[in-house]
């Protein structure tokens, strides 16, 4: 039978709303959630409906964590270390970040397109920008994570996949190994995926569609730099197969374990 409301189980239920209604904001307070911050290129952006189905990795990642972390995505399309600092991008993550969280750091692809003068980062700025968003965000208390840039899909005659960010892909290498960084090899890494794909199959993870097939794309859209839905998922599945190898307790917040 039911009990009656009295004063004494009003008050009860009362507290036990208030702690329920406590509880509720401390998950949702950002100051309270370990930061995730994504800083990038294209590969790793949010992108608009009217880009679909390209997607970058930084999407599908966001949905890997339970309630205690929150994934905020600054990468931006064409952005290289360069205009990611002149934009004021980088400076945004250092407004907001606190001790505990992390920044996952990949650039590459922008950098080092010579013809974009806009963009071009030579290698030496390359190393010293990678070194100052590694020392910034030690002085916050936080942790960075530098990354290869990931690996665009180009194969030889023989059907094996092809380094396409050699020169900058060792410039990372270098900065991790100067300045004692966490440091994940996401060219390497996805070349091996795209290697157990092949070279027709992995076309299945690109933006690969034929003449209206999409309407985003009529014409249709032969692109082997950014991921489809399916592709995103995939680097986003490796990024996080790879952090769980580090020495982070990140591994502990993922959700579903």
């Amino acid at each position: 039978m039911m009990q009656p409301f009295t004063k004494n189980r009003i008050r009860y239920l009362s507290f036990a709303v208030i702690i329920a209604l406590l509880t509720m904001s401390l998950l949702a307070d950002p100051e309270k959630k370990t930061t995730i911050f994504l800083a990038g290129d294209s590969t790793m952006s949010i992108k608009n409906e009217s880009a679909y189905p390209e997607t970058g990795w930084g999407m599908p990642f966001a949905f890997f964590w339970d309630s205690t972390v929150r994934v905020v995505n600054k990468a931006k399309n064409g952005r290289s270390t360069k205009t990611f600092i002149e934009e004021g991008l980088w400076q945004s993550i250092m407004d907001e970040i606190k001790a505990g969280d992390y920044v996952l750091i990949q650039f590459g692809h922008n950098d080092e397109a010579k013809e974009k003068t806009d963009r071009y980062t030579n290698p030496s700025q390359y190393k010293i920008n990678l070194t100052k968003f590694v020392s910034e965000t030690r002085k916050k208390k936080a942790t960075p994570i530098l990354f290869s840039p990931v690996s665009r899909r180009r194969f030889s005659p023989e059907g094996k996949a092809l380094p396409t960010h050699e020169e900058y892909t060792e410039l990372v290498k270098e900065v991790a190994a100067k300045e004692k960084a966490l440091f994940i090899d996401l060219d390497l890494h996805s070349r091996e995926l795209l290697n157990a794909w092949g070279g027709e199959n992995s076309k299945w993870l690109f933006l690969h569609l034929a003449a209206s097939e999409h309407p985003n794309y009529p014409d249709g859209k032969t692109d082997n730099t950014h991921f489809n839905e399916l592709g995103a998922r995939l680097i986003a599945q490796l990024v996080l197969k790879e952090l769980k190898k580090l020495p982070i307790p990140l591994q502990e917040q993922i959700k579903h374990k």
